[in-house]
């Protein structure tokens, strides 16, 4: 399952810690790097056993990153031999987020908060009105643009009925 320039994730290796050519370490920041005054009460052999300590402590650090960096690079190469693209996996969390909101308590509490206040104003006298008004005046305006469409449909009718002479003139 090795390949070429994959860091060996087994944490039990002796190339354990070792960067591939293709991988870099992070950068330490330079305030975290510079040696700081030793602590208030410390011997010189806790100062020592705490340096070694951090020292192991970084030393796993490299190594987590570098197994993390090949099971990227295989997940990866997985997805790519499924055919799957980001964009694929972009739309399923969008779909699984989509139903998460519509499963979760305060979504379907709305929902059903909108629909009785929908059935209450679909019911409503004022509403029934409203709504016979716009109608009504629908009607109208559709009879009023029918009659101007055909008053220029009549009038273009009769300007191509000329003949091309008069109109000159």
């Amino acid at each position: 399952m090795d390949t070429a320039g994959q860091a060996d994730i087994n944490l039990g290796s002796p190339n354990r810690g070792l960067l591939s050519d293709s991988m870099t370490d992070v950068p330490v920041d330079a305030a975290a790097a510079a040696p700081a005054p030793a602590g208030e009460g410390l011997t010189e052999a806790e100062e020592e056993e705490l340096r070694a300590e951090l020292a192991k402590v970084e030393e796993e650090i490299v190594t987590l990153r570098q197994v993390l960096a090949a099971k990227e690079r295989h997940c990866g190469e997985l997805k790519r031999k499924l055919g799957l693209s980001a964009l694929e996996g972009l739309k399923q969390n969008l779909s699984r987020s989509w139903h998460d909101v519509q499963v979760s308590n305060a979504y379907v509490k709305t929902s059903e908060k909108l629909g009785e206040w929908n059935e209450k104003m679909t019911q409503s006298d004022f509403y029934k009105r409203t709504q016979e008004t716009l109608s009504q005046a629908g009607q109208k305006t559709s009879a009023a643009l029918s009659t101007v469409g055909s008053a220029i449909s009549r009038k273009l009718g009769d300007v191509r009925a000329r003949p091309f002479s008069h109109s000159l003139r």
